[in-house]
């Protein structure tokens, strides 16, 4: 990243809240434009929290969030949509439409939010299924796809528009080791080719150590690593060596514990 350059996205000293509950607390990241950023953590520990405060969906208690160059939130939710159109976002669902052919679904974020005519659509579509290995699957239905071809189709669709910044979560759900490795070497190569900034919500930690430039881990409502995948695996810090190594027993709580007082008559 040139020193000129700006971070993609910019956490500093943040807390996110859901209800009375506090998720996340004086959260502090930085996403260099162009890299790969995994975030890993046990399962409710706020790695979607993380998320839906990028994309404006949860508005930050207190704290700054800065994404693409807008802080957040935006007084307007015209300007909150328009930056939602720079961003792509892969679900762990996939979520392909099944009365839509592959085509279709690839080419949805096309004609919903340009003018594109159509020749260059059918162009810009074509090129991002080739990319993903999917060259010839244009005409085929969701219900003929495996889960591996799914998850490629729906990459393909969050990259159709050129964002600037792609969201993943959990995009490994699911998939066999091969499907996982293909997903995995397309989420690094597309972020290069395209020159995005990446962002990787999973529990899968080593099929993504390969890939990531930055490694977060959050846990106990905050970011408790932040490194390059070789420093994480050479952290002797127990709070990581638990996660890493998946003890039961340490200093990462797995009980519930409730945030706000509740009186009972």
């Amino acid at each position: 990243m040139s020193q000129h350059q700006e971070p993609a996205v910019v956490f500093g000293r943040v807390t996110l809240c859901r209800g009375a509950r506090t998720i996340l607390s004086d959260v502090s990241l930085s996403l260099p434009r162009g890299s790969v950023t995994a975030v890993l953590g046990p399962s409710g520990a706020g790695k979607s929290t993380l998320l839906y405060g990028v994309v404006g969906e949860l508005a930050q208690a207190s704290g700054d969030i800065d994404v693409l160059g807008h802080s957040l939130p935006l007084p307007r939710a015209r300007d909150l949509f328009a930056l939602r159109r720079r961003m792509g976002v892969m679900l762990q669902g996939n979520g392909l439409l099944s009365d839509l052919d592959v085509f279709e679904n690839v080419a949805l974020p096309l004609r919903t939010h340009t003018d594109l005519p159509e020749e260059l659509i059918r162009e810009l579509v074509q090129m991002k299924l080739a990319a993903v290995g999917l060259g010839e699957a244009g005409a085929l239905e969701t219900n003929e796809l495996s889960g591996g071809m799914a998850r490629r189709v729906a990459l393909a669709r969050a990259v159709v528009a050129d964002p600037p910044l792609m969201l993943y979560d959990e995009p490994l759900t699911g998939l066999d080791p091969i499907a996982s490795g293909v997903i995995v070497n397309l989420i690094r190569r597309l972020n290069d080719a395209l020159g995005m900034t990446s962002l990787v919500i999973t529990h899968n930690v080593r099929e993504v150590m390969g890939i990531a430039d930055q490694v977060l881990i959050v846990a106990n409502r905050g970011i408790v690593f932040a490194g390059t995948p070789e420093e994480l695996d050479a952290s002797t810090d127990p709070l990581v060596r638990q996660f890493m190594d998946g003890a039961p027993d340490g200093p990462i709580g797995f009980d519930y514990r409730a945030t706000r007082t509740v009186t009972h008559a």
